[in-house]
């Protein structure tokens, strides 16, 4: 009997493992980056629900066509010499518009050289005088602040490592930069940015609701940690070699007052108890996913179909809820408890780890519900991270951690602007005329 106890063990245990592979995690069902799938989740298994509507523009969707300008900035007219049909010689026959084409283009860029001269004067007293040069003109031959903001925005905002920044430059400019002056280029950029950061990071300290994420990123070969502090209108990045508390009190001393933290339950988050925190449902119905499919758990469905129910009643919430929808919102809490108190199969582990997790964070799963201004997911954070993502897939690892400091502060700047629906090339320009602190 007891031979027999130990082979039933031993396949139950088998069994778990095969499990793992009849049911793998993907991006589908847990937090691995699609990147790391190995065949793409079905499109049944994304978070997305069914809209019914059919691809493209909806209707009373505002259309837009090429127009024309009214201030064209050169004119070319086409007149006729002679009649089409008898020849004749039409040049003294005054013409009328009949219609008109426009075609823009762009022109050749060449690269444009000011060369600044100092006088000097002698005064009768003696005293030799010479004129200054301006601030910014400071080296016998430099590159201006034109230079530095398309060098900053393919950068920060186009992702070019500096091999294609400097080949670009050259095929489309006319300007030979080696990668080195590149980076001297962003650097002194960054430097210019660095106040506007400091603000930033002022600002969203200051915020009522704060998302918050981190992600991997090799410097010089080392795995550092690249992290975000975002709002709806703001976004700042920030490197450090730590993962845990360390990083963040470095980022903000003050800590973040009374702000909201949406994050996605990572535990260095939750040393900040003074604040509130709401975890990002997402992520929550992803991990949900996998018990699901692994164990054809009805408890997970459920509690699934509740975190969807609630996020639905969120898109109706007003400011100030209505009677009707504090009792909606006093319902889902309620079955929320009751499915967090039901008893899970021991043997079926990952339901039971996430729903210790859900019972040990109870209170910051619904907090969406009770505050406007609370997003119920953390996807805010997921984009101002992917930034980072992009850049390493196309540049490769950063080289320095000057260079890995100098790009967030670009960037940061960069998507906030983006947010805040503003032109990007035309503040950077702003930006690279100021002088460095």
């Amino acid at each position: 009997m007891g031979r027999i106890s130990l082979l039933e063990a031993r396949i139950v245990d088998l069994e778990s493992q095969l499990a793992r592979y009849q049911n793998p995690k993907n991006s589908g069902n847990s937090s691995i980056p699609p990147s790391k799938d190995e065949n793409r989740p079905k499109k049944t298994q994304s978070l997305r629900e069914d809209s019914e509507r059919k691809p493209g523009g909806q209707p009373g969707h505002t259309g837009h066509t090429l127009e024309m300008s009214s201030k064209p900035d050169l004119v070319t007219d086409h007149i006729p010499g002679f009649c089409s049909c008898c020849g004749h010689d039409l040049s003294g026959i005054s013409a009328e518009l009949s219609s008109k084409r426009q075609v823009i283009d762009l022109p050749i860029i060449r690269p444009v050289c000011t060369e600044h001269r100092s006088y000097h004067k002698t005064c009768p007293c003696g005293e030799k005088n010479k004129a200054a040069y301006p601030e910014h003109v400071n080296a016998p031959v430099q590159y201006g602040s034109g230079v530095e903001t398309i060098v900053g925005y393919l950068h920060g905002r186009q992702y070019l490592p500096y091999n294609r920044l400097k080949e670009l430059l050259k095929d489309c400019y006319g300007i030979h930069l080696s990668e080195g002056s590149i980076d001297n280029i962003i650097h002194r950029f960054a430097q210019k940015a660095a106040p506007i950061y400091q603000r930033l990071k002022k600002a969203v300290s200051d915020s009522p609701v704060i998302g918050c994420d981190e992600t991997g990123a090799k410097v010089d070969g080392n795995k550092h940690w690249v992290w975000t502090y975002q709002t709806e209108k703001l976004t700042v990045l920030a490197m450090s070699e730590s993962r845990g508390l360390k990083a963040i009190t470095g980022h903000f001393q003050d800590g973040f007052g009374k702000a909201i933290l949406c994050h996605d339950a990572w535990r260095t988050y939750f040393h900040y108890s003074e604040n509130l925190h709401q975890l990002c449902c997402a992520h929550l119905l992803r991990e949900l996913n996998y018990i699901v499919e692994r164990y054809k758990s009805k408890w997970a469905e459920s509690l699934r179909s509740l975190f969807r129910e609630a996020m639905s009643l969120k898109k109706k919430l007003t400011e100030f809820p209505s009677q009707e929808a504090k009792k909606n919102i006093a319902a889902i809490e309620d079955q929320m408890d009751r499915l967090l108190g039901i008893p899970i199969n021991p043997n079926h582990k990952e339901a039971v780890s996430i729903q210790k997790r859900l019972i040990k964070y109870r209170n910051s799963i619904l907090t969406f519900l009770h505050y406007h201004k609370v997003p119920p997911d953390n996807n805010g954070s997921e984009r101002a991270v992917r930034n980072i993502k992009v850049k390493q897939k196309i540049s490769g690892q950063f080289k320095s951690t000057r260079g890995a400091d100098d790009f967030c502060i670009i960037r940061s700047v960069i998507d906030t602007l983006i947010k805040c629906s503003q032109n990007v090339l035309q503040n950077l320009t702003h930006i690279a005329k100021l002088v460095p602190e």
